[in-house]
């Protein structure tokens, strides 16, 4: 980080060390809706990255797991605690999403080169109906249904010691995090040899504006 940089930054547990300039845009999204806004204005990133949520405001684009990871960073700034779960799914990638809850039900902020794999409002009794509300618009270009299992929160404040709100070093260890933590079973082995594929009409209408390489 550049030494102009580095005084810029806030060192109040308030400002979480953003600059004064990034807290009034995180703060100006106002809710978990706004929070979604802003992600679906960024172009998707198809780079191997793992941007801390302040190079993604500088960058202006993010990937499933920046995004998902922004969102914490941005909802924590909002009054949220910064909560994340992974999706994963076999023969596919995996989905990182920001969770919140509102009056005891779960909600979602996500970024997807996905249509329907992005916002949930907070209407989830529990994280397994949550990451059930994806299931059938995920799949892979094999049209394959493909989510098995999903993560427990995971409150990124454990990161803060790693500077994961601001770093401009990548991030890459809430990634390995995720991946070393227990997953939970949304199917059984009956029900996974019972899935069907995915029918076109659904597939065209979750990959508009779907980004290539």
């Amino acid at each position: 980080m550049s030494s102009r940089r580095r005084q810029t930054r806030s060192t109040t547990v308030s400002g979480f060390g953003f600059t004064r300039s990034e807290l009034r845009i995180l703060r100006a999204l106002k809710t978990p809706a706004g929070v979604q806004r802003f992600l679906d204005q960024l172009p998707y990133n198809l780079s191997y990255d793992a941007r801390s949520p302040g190079k993604v405001l500088h960058d202006r684009t993010a990937s499933c797991l920046e995004g998902g990871i922004f969102a914490a960073a941005a909802l924590r700034v909002l009054g949220f605690s910064p909560l994340i779960f992974d999706l994963e799914a076999d023969r596919d990638t995996d989905h990182v999403i920001a969770i919140f809850k509102v009056r005891g039900h779960w909600g979602a902020v996500a970024k997807s080169n996905f249509t329907g794999c992005r916002y949930r409002e907070p209407v989830y009794r529990t994280l397994r109906e949550l990451a059930m509300s994806y299931f059938n618009i995920y799949f892979n270009l094999r049209w394959e249904r493909t989510l098995r299992r999903y993560s427990r929160p995971v409150n990124l404040a454990r990161f803060d010691r790693r500077d994961w709100m601001t770093s401009d070093k990548p991030i890459w260890f809430i990634a390995e995090h995720l991946l070393e933590i227990p997953h939970i079973s949304l199917l059984t082995p009956a029900m996974e040899k019972r899935l069907t594929h995915v029918d076109p009409r659904t597939i065209k209408g979750e990959m508009v504006d779907h980004q290539k390489k």
